[in-house]
């Protein structure tokens, strides 16, 4: 898999908010195997976070850093957040957020794209928080977006896959894009369904963080992806109307009357 021209051998992607604690988020990391977590600017640097003991456990990880624009509600509030990033984590990458509705936390697809064409123009590799809708997709790619990342349902609401048609019609509309299912991802099975469509990656968060055992949730959706995608590559049969027999009928003992 590969992300702006960088192969990752992990499929799961993970937030680092909403943990009890830093130590208990590494566990969680290293559980995972996931090579890219997200960060938000504005979250991540907060009191909250201890100062640079959060930053030092993140670094000693070893994984890449994917800054995102959280909070956001504006194109220029994403758009200076975005340099702000770039700046403090010397990565040209962004998780690309311009939210409209509090309640969904679903995206403003309008102010989406103009932020994308803002960033793209000054050199930024685009990951962007978007709907399953067609036409705004199409309008990302052309703004200069390599990645999509469509929402499977609300942040932080373990719906799982709330429109399978969607996102099976975004899949075959991008072939060559990589999608990565990003938001509502609730257990390991919502995101097995995600990989079996044919995505590329699972972004989640609050299901692994707010689970009883983060690092034990973690290490099962990494097998979850893992399997989903093996499923993909095996390409698993059509679903049939009729029962179709497991055994033949031939051979089969005729008795007399």
């Amino acid at each position: 898999m590969s992300f702006y021209g960088v192969e990752l051998k992990s499929r799961l992607l993970l937030g680092t908010a909403r943990y009890p604690s830093p130590k208990i988020l590494g566990e969680a990391i290293q559980a995972s195997g996931a090579e890219v977590v997200t960060v938000s600017l504005r979250r991540e640097a907060g009191p909250e976070r201890a100062g640079q003991s959060f930053w030092s456990m993140v670094r000693s990880l070893g994984v890449r850093v994917l800054p995102n624009t959280a909070g956001c509600h504006t194109v220029k509030e994403a758009v200076t957040t975005a340099h702000m990033a770039r700046e403090l984590f010397e990565t040209p990458w962004i998780k690309l957020e311009v939210i409209r509705d509090e309640d969904t936390l679903q995206p403003d697809v309008f102010g989406l794209v103009e932020a994308a064409q803002v960033l793209a123009e000054e050199g930024f590799e685009i990951f962007p928080y978007t709907t399953e809708d067609l036409a705004v997709a199409d309008r990302l790619v052309e703004a200069g977006c390599r990645v999509l990342m469509p929402w499977g349902a609300p942040i932080g609401s373990a719906r799982g896959l709330n429109n399978v048609y969607g996102l099976k019609a975004l899949r075959a509309h991008f072939p060559d894009i990589p999608l990565v299912v990003d938001a509502g991802v609730g257990v390991p099975s919502h995101a097995a369904a995600a990989m079996e469509l044919g995505y590329d990656a699972v972004l989640l968060n609050t299901a692994v963080a707010e689970a009883g055992d983060p690092a034990a949730m973690a290490r099962a959706f990494a097998l979850a992806i893992e399997g989903g995608r093996l499923a993909f590559n095996a390409q698993p049969m059509e679903p049939r109307d009729m029962a179709v027999p497991s055994t033949p009928t031939i051979g089969r003992a005729a008795l007399g009357d």
